[in-house]
């Protein structure tokens, strides 16, 4: 199920305040439409990243904690996510 509209204007208010926006010349209607085409790829997409995944974990885990895993490993390709290991 894809967020409602609150949850796509929250995580688009978020987002905005977490990056300089300035720098990347973008509207806030060329980000709403991102939050939601995203949104919308992960609902079409939830399927295959489930089969991707190797058991016991898919069997195991929740949605919850799939989604969990997907948005730390996007965080940490992204350059936003610090680990204790990293010093």
């Amino acid at each position: 199920m894809t967020l409602n509209a609150t949850d796509r204007f929250r995580t688009l208010a978020q987002f905005m305040r977490s990056l300089d926006l300035q720098l990347i010349g973008l509207t806030k209607p060329d980000l709403v439409a991102a939050v939601a085409a995203t949104d919308d790829w992960i609902e079409s997409n939830q399927t295959s990243f489930n089969t991707a995944l190797p058991q016991p974990f898919r069997g195991t885990a929740s949605l919850q904690f799939k989604t969990l895993l997907f948005c730390y490993v996007a965080m940490r390709r992204a350059g936003r996510l610090h680990a204790d290991e990293d010093g």
